[in-house]
């Protein structure tokens, strides 16, 4: 017997027992799938204490009039806001209600269905939705690493070339209360660089001496390393003419078929009324005190386009016997006309060099402010030495972010000022030891001339056969991340192979394989950085002893991702149609600063509870070739390919249209004169305010006579030898240096700054630094309602 289905049977519907609005008669009037789906509509108010309900002085916005009351980099975050709320509200079936008795004649209108809300809203710009508390106010950066201990902060504005006084104070994560002042003091800063008063060492190494006494000094907590590492035997002086192929050179050829001398370069300096033409030759200086005095910046020539830069740390224990100098690395091109090819090697030997520069002290230096110069002094510029190589030229730079020199009264045969690692023209990431300028100087020079040293081989090297290494980044002395052409992200832990490298003959270590070999992007990665923060056990505690293991990286598809490498794989981000040149971590942003759209330098958070979330800073005129952030301080320095070098506050109000403005300050901009090859470098800007160009644009639709908001104008066209290629904090040398900012563009001139903040209206919030930093136990506390505004705290 064939089985038997059940007659089909109508069922009395529970729904349209208890009143409720039945499917069929809601689709009866309109037309439809044949199989319905019940549409869920939420109430005006659920009376759940688990129901987010709207902040008390949040504006009613209609909902066409959204978008134009939003600024343009908070669309994603409001979108992904009412999402979360949709789904936190609990939903019920709309109650069926009979229709009012229509009068006379009068038809009863058609009730239009509720609409149907499938997964989560699409965005304009982004393909995914981020969680975010509020929608209201930018958010206060989240600190990523909770310190134990006291930091160091300085008791008086500092000098140049001269000791610190320096005191300890609470640190900025030493409890909520501490966290909220200074976040918010630091948005009291209206000048170019950090605020002396409130800077701060924020950066974690693992190598960190953590027991026995002074561990919240700057001395045991960025210690030496490989202090037992050596020069490599080979290397020796050139004379000027044996050092001539190394240097930069003219495009244009003699008699004889050799490369000229690069030309020297005409510029003009200072005021904009009043400018002087000057001209630098190659590993020249000029002061800029001399056109603007009250100027402490210093402009040099490294006589062709600059891609790599850094600041070499020094030991605070030895900074007083090498009279407070500071060294910096710059790495030239051959030839203005050099054009490096992505993912192209060359063949060594390649011909190139990377210029030891130093700011020194012109006056005697001195231990007590009785016996100082009433005259400031501002250093002065010098090219102390050339390192000559064969591994072409350099696309990145950067010394170990521990100091790695040799004591300048220790004995040793030859000293070494630091190792450096650097990617290069033949697809290499190498690492020098480079030698100690003072240590190698002939007798018989005189000072006008740097001394020529050539290294014929590095102390590491790495090379991979399938792909050229592009892009590094240090993630303490011992373990640095890779970006290479084809994409992937390569991890090295080198700190074991560089202990070994105490015999000057021992052999280049080349046979060194990576911990971890990750494909991210789809082309190459142009820029990638370590997040810095320490791994937590179960427990919540920090394991302070341990790497980092997450990586901040963007390349040439577009893509921003944040791989944490014991995953395996990377995490898209963000996306733009742009390329991404650069990318910075921030201590004190809690994340990674990125581009986004239209060249918006925006920040990321890498916290949990913020992950991804982020806000705009400003929108240069031009694409961004470099960004820079410093473990001392929030001041982010900027360079565009429109010659423009401009510094912004990480850590600025956090509500719109509060009592401080979003400034940027444009520190200089070079300009070219295409008919007759001339230079000039823009001083002296006033500060501009940030304006989102997408908010300004519809506000001018909208009231084009009443709306006072001017838009950046710009030719969007530049000649690239203006372009700033790499800007850099100095950020290994302690607390007073760290308002000195380098940046070096593709003229070849370079430049040093001084910029220190100030507070606005020149007066300390709460009191005094003490009370920011709630020194005095007795301090009474903040009512909380002044912490969400902008008034003055003091």
């Amino acid at each position: 017997m064939t089985r038997q289905l059940r007659p089909r049977k109508s069922r009395p519907s529970y729904a349209a027992l208890a009143g409720f609005e039945t499917d069929e008669e809601r689709d009866e009037d309109r037309a439809g799938p044949s199989s319905s789906i019940a549409f869920l509509e939420d109430e005006g108010d659920s009376e759940s204490d688990f129901n987010p309900g709207e902040a008390p002085d949040a504006p009613s916005v209609d909902e066409g009039e959204e978008e134009d009351l939003v600024e343009a980099d908070q669309i994603l975050e409001e979108e992904a806001a009412e999402e979360v709320q949709v789904q936190a509200k609990p939903a019920t079936l709309k109650r069926k209600r009979p229709p009012a008795q229509s009068k006379g004649k009068a038809k009863e209108k058609a009730q239009s269905p509720a609409k149907a809300i499938v997964g989560p809203r699409g965005s304009k710009r982004q393909m995914y939705v981020l969680p975010t508390p509020s929608v209201h106010h930018r958010h206060r950066a989240v600190a990523l690493y909770s310190r134990v201990g006291r930091v160091e902060r300085l008791a008086s504005r500092p000098t140049l070339f001269g000791p610190p006084s320096s005191t300890l104070t609470n640190g900025f994560t030493e409890n909520s209360k501490v966290t909220d002042r200074v976040n918010k003091s630091w948005g009291y800063n209206v000048g170019s660089g950090p605020l002396w008063d409130l800077v701060e060492d924020r950066g974690w190494y693992k190598e960190a001496l953590t027991t026995g006494n002074g561990v919240d000094d700057e001395a045991k907590r960025r210690p030496r390393v490989y202090q037992d590492v050596t020069l490599r035997h080979g290397w020796e002086i050139l004379s000027v003419e044996d050092a001539a192929p190394y240097l930069p050179t003219d495009d244009v050829t003699t008699e004889d078929g050799q490369l000229k001398p690069p030309p020297p370069i005409f510029c003009y300096f200072g005021a904009i009324k009043t400018q002087s033409r000057q001209e630098l030759a190659m590993f020249h200086s000029i002061s800029m005190s001399q056109f603007i005095s009250e100027s402490k910046a210093h402009v040099f020539n490294a006589g062709a386009p600059v891609w790599g830069l850094d600041w070499c740390p020094i030991h605070s224990e030895d900074r007083s016997a090498r009279s407070y100098k500071q060294y910096l690395a710059v790495a030239p091109f051959p030839s203005h006309s050099h054009s490096p090819d992505i993912g192209r090697k060359v063949s060594r030997p390649s011909y190139a060099c990377i210029q030891i520069w130093s700011l020194s002290s012109t006056q005697p230096v001195t231990t007590t402010k009785k016996n100082a110069s009433k005259v400031p002094d501002v250093g002065h510029m010098k090219c102390e030495m050339v390192v000559c190589l064969d591994t072409g030229p350099a696309y990145e730079l950067k010394w170990c972010p521990l100091p790695s020199h040799d004591l300048k009264d220790e004995k040793k045969p030859h000293k070494k000022l630091g190792l450096l690692a650097g990617t290069f023209e033949d697809g290499s990431l190498s690492i020098f030891a480079i030698p100690d300028p003072s240590d190698v100087m002939p007798a018989e020079n005189d000072g006008s001339q740097p001394v020529f040293v050539k290294l014929p081989h590095p102390i590491l090297r790495i090379e991979l056969e399938e792909t050229s290494c592009w892009s590094l980044d240090w993630a303490n002395s011992e373990v640095i991340a890779i970006g290479t052409t084809s994409g992937t992200i390569a991890v090295y832990n080198i700190g074991a192979a560089l202990k070994t490298v105490k015999d000057p003959y021992h052999p280049t270590i080349t046979d060194l394989l990576p911990t971890y070999y990750l494909a991210v992007h789809q082309s190459a990665i142009r820029a990638l950085g370590w997040i810095k923060a320490p791994l937590c056990l179960p427990s919540g505690a920090p394991r302070v002893d341990q790497d980092p293991t997450v990586i901040a990286s963007a390349g040439y598809d577009g893509m921003e991702c944040l791989t944490d490498i014991r995953e395996g794989h990377g995490s898209v981000m963000n996306r733009t149609r742009d390329v991404i040149n650069t990318l910075a971590f921030s201590a004190f942003a809690g994340g990674p600063i990125m581009m986004d759209h239209e060249n918006t330098v925006k920040a990321y958070s890498a916290s949990p509870s913020m992950l991804g979330r982020g806000h705009s800073l400003f929108e240069p005129q031009g694409p961004v070739w470099t960004i820079s952030a410093s473990d001392f301080h929030p001041q982010l320095a900027v360079g565009a390919a429109d010659g423009s070098c401009s510094t912004t506050n990480l850590l600025r109000s956090t509500r719109r249209g509060g009592s401080v403005p979003f400034f940027v300050h444009k520190i200089f901009q070079m300009d070219y004169n295409r008919n007759t090859k001339e230079f000039r470098m823009l001083d002296r800007f006033l500060p501009q305010e940030t304006l989102d160009r997408t908010t300004a644009m519809r506000a001018a639709k909208g009231k084009a006579k009443q709306s006072d908001s001017v838009l950046p104008t710009g030719t969007g066209a530049w000649p690239r030898e203006v372009g700033v290629h790499r800007v850099v904090w100095n950020n290994g040398n302690g607390l007073g240096p760290s308002s000195l900012l380098a940046a070096g563009t593709a003229s070849g001139l370079c430049r040093v700054d001084v910029l220190w903040g100030r507070w606005l209206k020149d007066k300390v919030p709460y009191g005094g630094v003490a009370g920011v930093r709630m020194e005095d136990l007795n301090d009474m506390e903040v009512d909380s309602e002044n912490s969400e505004d902008d008034s003055d705290p003091s």
